[in-house]
């Protein structure tokens, strides 16, 4: 069997991987005082469930309903613009929701992070918005530029 370059980075990426989880798991069961091994088994499952039973269907029925919706040369843009959209508004769930201030300091979440979200969904869809009238932009042209066949 021939080793390529390729196989042999894959090979040392996932060995370097594999390492890196081993570390990660090795930590989490042996300081269970500063990781709450139980808690965090909790989380791990509850997010597997979460995405199997929630974010693949969700995210199924809206690429179908795209499909029906939104026209081919458009449709790649508003998905980019929803899977932005959704990784913006996950990653900064705990913070536009609140989780982990504290009413006695308010330096703990200083910013109005929902509004924050919003400024950067709206920016997102703003630019979706240019992309696709580029795109209707440039297809009129092609249409206009198209000889007669009379």
């Amino acid at each position: 069997m021939k080793t390529t370059p390729a196989l042999a980075l894959r090979g040392l990426l996932a060995a370097a991987g594999l390492a890196v989880l081993g570390y990660g798991i090795h930590g989490l069961l042996t300081m269970e005082r500063a990781t709450h091994p139980l808690q965090a088994a909790r989380w791990l499952i509850g997010g597997i469930l979460i995405h199997d039973l929630v974010a693949v269907p969700v995210t199924a029925v809206v690429g179908l309903l795209l499909t029906r919706l939104v026209r081919a040369p458009y449709r790649a843009v508003v998905q980019g613009a929803l899977l932005v959209s959704a990784a913006v508004a996950l990653a900064s769930l705990p913070l536009w929701r609140g989780y982990g201030g504290s009413p006695d300091n308010p330096t703990v979440n200083p910013l109005p992070y929902g509004r924050n979200l919003a400024i950067v969904l709206g920016a997102v869809w703003a630019g979706a918005a240019a992309l696709i009238a580029v795109r209707v932009a440039r297809a009129r042209r092609r249409l206009g530029s198209a000889p007669d066949p009379s």
